[in-house]
Parts: C-alpha cells; sequence; structure tokens
C-alpha cells in the first residue's frame, strides 16, 4: 500500500455512483476516502504488535470483520468490502483480475455530527448519553457470549494487560513524582485484582464476558438520521474485543470524565446499569475505568519516541499526568449516603435522584425497573388498582426487599446511593434506615412534594411520552395519597423536603450534602 494507489483513487471515473468532491482522512492504521455520498475506508500495510496488516488477504479478512462486526450496532451504515483490482496507477473497483487491496464501503455521514465533535461544541445534552446507554445495553444484551473455557474469559488473562501497561509505561518517565505516582497505582490495582478475583471469576462462568465493541469513545458515536450511533468497534484484536461487558461501558465513563463531563459520565453508568441490571459490575466499574485511562496514557506516552521538540514532549507528558490522575482519582474512597425519596408518583422523584446521581456520584435503584425486571409488565386489568397486579403487597415486599438489596451491595462497593421509590409505609423507610445502619451509610429522607396541579400536569405529560415504565394513573395517585403514612418524628429529623417544581431546592439540597459529606 502507498500513497500513490490512494492518489489514483481520487478519480470521479473510478466509482460507480456520483462523486461531489474527494476528502481523504488518514490515520495511523488507515486511509478514509470521503466522495460525498459513500466513504472507502482502506487499511495500511503495518504492523503494530496488536494488530498485523502487512498481508492483502489479512487485510481483506479484517475488512470483512469490520463489516460483521459493525452491522450489530449499525443500520445501513457499513455496506460490503469492495475489491480494489487493476494497478496502482490504474486501479478499478471489483474489476476483472486479483485484487490488489480491499476497501470498506460505508455510507458517508458529516464529521461534524460525530458526538465527539459536539460536544466541543457544547452540542452535547443529556438525551444523547441517554440513547447511548439505551444502545450499549440492548447490544450487551445480544453481543454473543464467549464461552467459560475461552482463555481470554481468565480473570489472569484479564489482568495481563493492565499489569502490562505499567511495565510499558515506567521506562517512559523520568520524574520521581511520575514514578511514585505510578508505584502507587499498580500497586492499587494489585489489590483490586485480589480482592475482586471471585467476582471475575463469576463472571467468566455467568456470560458476562461477550464480543463486546472494545472501543467506547464519543470519536466513535455519531447522530444518523436523527439517532445516536455507535460504530467503529474493534475487528482486528480479539482480546481487545471478548471481553467484560462493563470494561466495555467502563471506556466510555472514563471517556467522559476526561472530556471534563462528569455529570454525563455518571448518568451513563447508572442508567447502563439500571438499563441491563447487571448491578454485579458494580465494583469493577473503577478498576476498569482506571485501566482504560492508563492505556490512554500509555499511549500517549508512546509518541515521546516520535517528538524532539522539548514543548511538544512536555505536552506529552502532561497529558500523560492528566491521564494518570484520572486513574488515581479511581483509586480513592468516596463518602458513601443512602437517600430514599418519598413522595407520590409523577411528584418528581425521578429527577430529583438523577440530580443525585450527576451531582454526587450516586447510583440510582429505581422501583418501577426492579419491580418489572422481578413481575414483568403490568395486567392491563389491574391498571387502576392501588395493590393490584405486580403491586400485590408480596410483589412490593420482594420488590423493596430487592431494592435494599442492592443498596446494599452498591454502599459495600463503596457508591453513594439514591432509592427512586414511594416509600409509603414506615416500615418500608425503616427497613431502608437499616441497610444504612448495617453498612455505616448516612441515611437521608428526601420528601418530595409539589403542588397537586403540577402533579397532574407532569403525569399527563409523561403518559403522552409513554417512555417511563412507572404505571401510576390518577386512580392509583388518589389512592396513594389516601394511604401514603406520614414522617414520624424521628424521620424528619433524617429528612429533607425537596419542593421538585423549584430547581433553587433541589440546588441547596445538594449544597447541604456537600457541606456535610465533602467527600461526595
Amino acid at each position: 500500500m502507498t500513497q500513490a494507489l490512494i492518489d489514483a483513487l481520487q478519480n470521479p471515473a473510478i466509482f460507480p455512483h456520483p462523486v461531489e468532491e474527494f476528502q481523504v482522512i488518514e490515520t495511523h492504521i488507515s486511509w478514509v476516502i470521503l466522495t460525498g455520498s459513500y466513504a472507502y475506508k482502506i487499511k495500511k500495510s503495518v504492523n503494530f504488535g496488536f494488530l498485523d496488516f502487512t498481508d492483502v488477504e489479512a487485510r481483506k479478512h479484517f475488512c470483512s470483520e469490520e463489516v460483521r462486526l459493525n452491522k450489530r450496532l449499525t443500520d445501513g451504515l457499513y455496506l460490503e468490502v469492495v475489491a480494489i483490482t487493476g494497478s496502482i496507477d490504474a486501479p478499478q473497483l471489483n474489476g476483472d483480475g486479483p485484487a490488489i487491496e480491499y476497501a470498506v464501503k460505508m455510507r458517508q455521514f458529516p464529521q461534524t455530527q460525530l458526538l465527539g465533535d459536539m460536544q466541543k461544541r457544547g452540542e452535547l445534552c443529556e438525551t444523547h448519553i441517554d440513547a447511548l446507554a439505551k444502545q450499549i445495553a440492548r447490544f450487551h444484551d445480544e453481543a454473543p457470549q464467549v464461552p467459560a473455557e475461552h482463555p481470554l474469559g481468565d480473570p489472569h488473562a484479564i489482568m495481563a494487560p493492565i499489569r502490562q501497561n505499567f511495565e510499558q509505561i515506567r521506562p517512559l518517565l523520568n520524574e520521581p513524582a511520575d514514578l511514585q505516582q505510578l508505584d502507587a497505582l499498580e500497586a492499587w490495582a494489585e489489590d483490586s485484582f485480589t480482592r475482586l478475583l471471585p467476582l471475575l471469576e463469576q463472571r467468566r462462568h455467568n456470560g458476562s464476558i461477550r464480543e463486546c465493541h472494545g472501543d467506547i469513545h464519543l470519536g466513535n458515536a455519531t447522530m444518523l438520521d436523527g439517532e445516536v450511533m455507535l460504530f467503529d468497534c474493534i475487528e482486528f484484536n480479539e482480546p481487545f474485543r471478548l471481553i467484560d461487558v462493563a470494561s466495555d461501558a467502563a471506556f466510555l465513563a472514563m471517556d467522559l470524565e476526561d472530556r471534563g463531563l462528569k455529570p454525563l459520565s455518571r448518568r451513563f453508568v447508572s442508567t447502563w446499569l439500571e438499563l441491563t441490571g447487571d448491578y454485579q459490575a458494580m465494583p469493577l466499574i473503577n478498576f476498569y475505568k482506571a485501566y482504560r485511562a492508563m492505556v490512554r496514557g500509555k499511549v500517549n506516552l508512546f509518541r515521546l519516541d516520535q517528538e524532539d521538540d522539548p514543548v511538544q514532549r512536555a505536552v506529552i507528558v502532561r497529558q500523560y499526568r492528566s491521564y494518570a490522575n484520572l486513574a488515581e482519582s479511581y483509586s480513592a474512597i468516596p463518602s458513601r449516603l443512602l437517600a430514599i425519596t418519598h413522595g407520590i408518583s409523577a411528584v418528581g422523584k425521578s429527577t430529583v435522584a438523577m440530580r443525585l446521581v450527576e451531582a454526587l456520584g450516586a447510583l440510582r435503584f429505581r422501583s418501577d425497573f426492579e419491580r418489572k425486571r422481578l413481575f414483568g409488565e403490568q395486567d392491563a386489568s389491574a391498571q387502576n388498582i392501588l395493590g393490584g397486579g405486580i403491586y400485590n403487597p408480596n410483589a412490593s415486599a420482594a420488590t423493596y426487599q430487592r431494592l435494599h438489596d442492592l443498596a446494599e451491595t452498591a454502599l459495600l462497593a463503596g457508591f453513594p446511593v439514591v432509592i427512586d421509590a414511594t416509600y409509603l409505609k414506615e416500615e418500608q423507610r425503616q427497613d431502608a434506615w437499616k441497610i444504612a445502619e448495617k453498612t455505616g451509610a448516612p441515611f437521608l429522607i428526601l420528601d418530595c412534594q409539589a403542588p397537586d396541579e403540577v402533579i397532574s400536569i407532569w403525569l399527563k405529560q409523561r403518559q403522552a411520552e409513554g417512555l417511563d415504565p412507572s404505571d401510576a394513573t390518577e386512580e392509583v395517585i388518589l389512592a396513594q395519597r389516601q394511604h401514603l403514612e406520614p414522617l414520624t418524628p424521628t424521620e424528619v429529623t433524617q429528612s429533607y423536603r425537596v419542593d421538585t417544581h423549584d430547581a433553587a431546592t433541589l440546588d441547596n439540597l445538594i449544597k447541604q450534602i456537600r457541606s456535610r459529606l465533602p467527600g461526595l
């Protein structure tokens, strides 16, 4: 593969479709020729150890793999593998004679629609993150499982690249402070691995190791036809792709935090856990985020060999330190908190809970999701009956037990927690308080209030949108008011009133929590 072939391909007569203009994007492993309607991605004849494209048949194979793997995530973006025939000076697409090269033909989209570019312009918002979380959760659910006996599922195989990071980074550092930090990070990684080993072994056998994406970040997601679409998964290296789904998700979480988007990172993690129900992964999130940050830092340091300019070398080291500091932040022991919401349906409890997720790094557990994960959808015949169908007393008791079990696991894993449920009964609230006592976490009841007319408007809005998992109707809310057990005097001392229609009240809540728990 030479630059001469890339130049020769920029000839409109070669293509079986109109060409608006040519633009070439070059990376360290490929060229992408943009034509207007379609893009042609050609792999370079390079060998970086973790990938080997030096043989034309290998490039053909990985072109096919790229199309196959990315079609799992995209609809109509990856089209086919095209053979480049003829000669370097006079190439043809799918012409007669043997192929001299291969290209992946893709539908072209504006580079300005990449979520990474949108983020730089300040256009990335919660809607994009929620859409990504849904796509990734669905993708992980459908991705093929790696058999338990596969060597890549072995916890020691998972730990190998983490150890390799430290081995490869150490010779590239000179400053004692950098080396001291690296030693501390390595010790934390080893301690974490020892602690997490039984969990990693469990996940090897329960189907959590899957054929994942391997490279989830904002630069590999775009807006296409009004929808968020993830693309460009790893096709060239199985160890990068056959991984724990938690590692796959952690990459995006780290990428968002690296971009200064910590609230969106927290929102993504909580939503991904909520949608997948993979709460077993909670203790692994920071472990994998730190790994991903150190990979980024290492790749940055590798550029030192290619740079002689002292100023640019200093920039590279500074970028490494940013990633190392990010990795170090994941080793910190956070302040913990168990907060529960209290209030009737449609009063705004989920909005309050999500604010704690974004501002404090809490994990949100929602009764609506966990109830349906346990019992399925509500029967239409019981739709307007409080305590009917999947809301019968036994089902409700099981739902609250699950919420409290999840909260205990999350608290023990070091996360603050907010449980989004009505908590109409004192007994339910007392059971939550016992979890806080058991785990040594502060306890807070968020007493959610809003005017009746506001609640009615919000209920109608969410019913019209049809996106909320709650089954509450006006009849159910009326029945909830009648059965709600007010907070006891003791509970009032453990509570904070949140007027959910007043943003200032919620802002003050966050300030109050941070003043009492500075680690959040």
